[in-house]
């Protein structure tokens, strides 16, 4: 705990200072300060890790440069490219418009509510965002805004924990660098996109190594590792749901291996127990009232999503680029080393247990599903970044004592040539995307306006409506196909802009026939009569899209397992239905806002 407070503020005071450089975005300069950073930092960990023996330092202040150094690193590779823009990377494109949505709903909202549907239970576990929202508060800063700056708080928490644990099965030269692996694979695997879903990516490769350890003994375990485990389980359910259950069954199987190897069940039932009964809870704060609700037996399509990289089993292992060695040579050392070394061996179930994802996840297809497995991509990479480092320093042993000097610089090197690539390669496309994207403003960072763009108008339609509604953001039920409008504002929003994260309570499917039942009334007296009536509480806000001389809602449509995944069929109200004095109504742009009295 000391250790993530710690890092959390290095890592806002570094963010402080990098937002003071002002760089004019669409240079390289953010690029150039990023390597020349990286490069110092790793430099420096390798000649204290080099010369340790050498200088003589006091256990705490050990403590606290590594920490401060990790932080450092996984701060400034992230904060120097995005310190052109406030958003994080993907801007608000992509799958980020959620994401701001759920933290401005957090911000508004003390509880864990849905981030879209009013009075309902959120699905997506809340953990992480509800944290979030408090932060945002505090620093006085919507939402939106303060996600960039949290989530990259966050980055340098995840590689301080992650050393903290790994820590705690190997010795902290070999944990160090451990965790700068890590930090490199949550750059090059893409898992630093999702800032709420990475710490338990990060954290699982020391988790099973410590299960292993723990189940292996012979002697009493003490309850505080295995409180540790299950703490770590309550916190993956609380934030990422896949990684949960992910989580749940390597721990299973690491029981069964243990058990087979060793022919004995009995105390691994009781240390699984413990585990168990520490993750519940936790897991139940942000579970619990959706399974109340009856969550559990509703239809449920956020698996329904197959993309290119879920259809492969992945290979990192392949050489081609530094990180492509590494995790090869990792491969290598966890084969050859599993036998006797623990370690390798819980690393080796931990992959295994990988692939065996991506199989039932392609056999889920029968079921019209997926396990989501291109998500496993992310631990899988950690793992094998990990297993490199430690087949590295294995090397560096068995070589003459005259060679590993040499040798240590040429690691060195590769360290830094994985820092460069880390952003240049991992997340090149990510941080353009967060320099182009519009602010609620309507111009993007570079100050440009584009009209085409329903983001550019989001801060237009949001003033329209409070100004004809006057009611605060949380009163409105908003139906609109630009889901921007509720990334920028607590609105609440009749039906979610994707099927795929929308909540199981909501009926998503009956909703889309309740917005076409709408569109075919004959006046604006059948209308109202039909928004009161429907099941659900109707919108009092309309943003809808002008065309010719009629009015489109896009309602989207799951067809999974087809490519793209989604359909969207446009809805067409006649604009008579609302000369009602029960509405008022206003043209901005392509759109138009019309406001229930």
């Amino acid at each position: 705990m000391l250790g993530a407070v710690f890092a959390a503020v290095v890592s806002i005071a570094l963010q402080l200072i990098v937002g003071r450089l002002h760089i004019t975005p669409g240079t390289y300069v953010p690029q150039a300060l990023m390597a020349l950073a990286s490069t110092v930092i790793v430099v420096v960990l390798f000649a204290l890790l080099a010369y340790r023996r050498g200088v003589r330092w006091r256990p705490w202040l050990k403590i606290v440069g590594v920490w401060t150094a990790l932080s450092a690193l996984a701060t400034l590779m992230i904060a120097l490219p995005l310190q052109g823009t406030r958003y994080y990377l993907y801007g608000a494109s992509v799958d980020n418009p959620f994401r701001l949505q759920f933290m401005e709903r957090m911000t508004a909202s003390p509880g864990l509510a849905d981030m879209n549907y009013f009075g309902m239970p959120t699905y997506y576990p809340a953990g992480w965002f509800w944290l979030g929202g408090h932060f945002a508060n505090v620093v006085h800063l919507e939402g939106w805004a303060a996600y960039k700056p949290y989530s990259i708080t966050w980055l340098a928490i995840t590689a301080v924990v992650a050393f903290t644990l790994w820590s705690l099965v190997t010795r902290r030269s070999l944990a160090l660098l451990a965790t700068v692996a890590t930090i490199f694979a949550g750059f090059i695997s893409q898992g630093i996109e999702e800032p709420y879903s990475w710490p338990s990516a990060a954290w699982l490769p020391p988790i099973a190594v410590l299960t292993w350890t723990l189940l292996r003994k012979r002697e009493r375990v003490r309850f505080w590792p295995l409180a540790l485990i299950g703490g770590y389980l309550g916190f993956a359910a609380a934030t990422y749901t896949l990684y949960f259950f992910f989580g749940v069954l390597v721990v299973v199987v690491l029981a069964v291996v243990v058990g087979v190897r060793e022919r004995t069940f009995a105390p691994l039932v009781r240390r699984v127990a413990v585990i168990a009964a520490v993750s519940a809870p936790l897991a139940l704060v942000t579970w619990g009232p959706f399974l109340l609700a009856g969550g559990l037996g509703k239809t449920n399509t956020a698996a329904h999503h197959l993309p290119a990289n879920s259809t492969s089993f992945p290979t990192p292992f392949v050489p081609g680029s530094v990180f492509g060695v590494l995790c090869l040579a990792g491969l290598v050392w966890l084969l050859l080393r599993a036998r006797r070394d623990a370690i390798a061996a819980a690393l080796l179930v931990l992959t295994g247990v990988g692939y065996l994802w991506f199989v039932l996840s392609t056999l889920a297809l029968a079921a019209h599903t997926t396990l989501l497995s291109f998500r496993v991509v992310i631990p899988l990479d950690v793992t094998f970044a990990v297993a490199g480092v430690f087949a590295a320093v294995a090397f560096l042993r068995w070589l003459p004592r005259k060679v590993p000097t040499p040798a240590l610089v040429v690691s060195c090197a590769a360290a830094v040539a994985l820092a460069q690539i880390s952003v240049s390669d991992g997340v090149r496309d990510a941080l353009a995307q967060a320099e182009a994207d519009s602010y609620p403003t309507g111009v993007n960072p570079s100050g440009q306006h584009d009209p085409n763009e329903d983001r550019g108008w989001a801060g237009q339609l949001i003033t329209t409506i409070n100004q004809l509604s006057g009611r605060p953001p949380t009163d409105e039920i908003v139906l609109s196909a630009n889901g921007y409008l509720l990334s920028y504002q607590p609105y609440w929003g009749f039906q979610h802009t994707s099927a795929q994260y929308a909540n199981p309570l909501a009926d998503y499917n009956q909703r889309n026939d309740e917005i076409r039942y709408w569109a075919t009334s004959s006046s604006p007296q059948e209308l109202l009569a039909r928004l009161a009536a429907n099941p659900h509480t109707p919108p009092n806000v309309f943003v809808l899209r002008n065309h010719d001389s009629t009015l489109l809602m896009g309602v989207v449509v799951d067809v999974f397992p087809r490519t793209p995944d989604i359909r969207v069929d446009d809805v067409t109200f006649d604009p008579k239905l609302f000369d009602s004095p029960e509405f008022v109504r206003r043209v901005v742009g392509p759109f138009t806002v019309i406001v229930r009295r």
